[in-house]
């Protein structure tokens, strides 16, 4: 459990608060140039893509109900994301199992080995960016990275499904 500020704990500043919207707009910033590199490389795939194939792969399948319910956007975005997904053949319709008549989205087996390669090109990245990082310090930081999204994720009411401490 993360420990609550107090009454007498300053709240974050105006010089921390656009500190840190910098710099999470030039993370967001490098996270989308880091595209592919050399002749013959993939494209890699674009942010909402690598999002959503994300959410499925963890969750497994999802309607368009249930990914505005995970992501908090209207249905007529994600039916343009997912529309764009199905005719890159990243995802497929599946019938519920359940009996609903509502459709839901799975990855495919080209979905999954996009998603695999725009990780191993994410990792390799930062194995390269990081490389002068002691061990402590990263996971320091890994550590201060999930606090902060879990809180946005409590404050949302929208958690991502983690399956614990992934490793490669």
């Amino acid at each position: 459990m993360h420990r609550q500020r107090n009454a007498e704990e300053a709240p974050v500043d105006a010089g921390q608060a656009q500190r840190m919207e910098r710099e999470l707009l030039i993370l967001m910033r490098h996270m989308t140039m880091a595209g592919p590199r050399g002749p013959g490389k993939q494209a890699g795939l674009d942010r909402s893509a690598y999002v959503l194939l994300s959410r499925l792969e963890v969750q497994g399948p999802m309607s368009i109900p249930d990914l505005v319910e995970a992501f908090g956007l209207a249905s007529s975005t994600l039916n343009r994301q997912t529309t764009a997904l199905l005719k890159n053949g990243l995802v497929e319709r599946t019938v519920d199992p359940h009996g609903s008549v509502v459709h839901k989205f799975r990855i495919t087996e080209e979905g999954l080995s996009r998603l695999t390669a725009e990780r191993e090109r994410t990792a390799s990245g930062l194995d390269t960016t990081l490389s002068d990082w002691t061990p402590e310090r990263l996971e320091r930081f890994i550590d201060d990275l999930e606090r902060f999204n879990t809180d946005i994720e409590r404050m949302t009411g929208r958690p991502w499904p983690r399956t614990g401490r992934e490793t490669h």
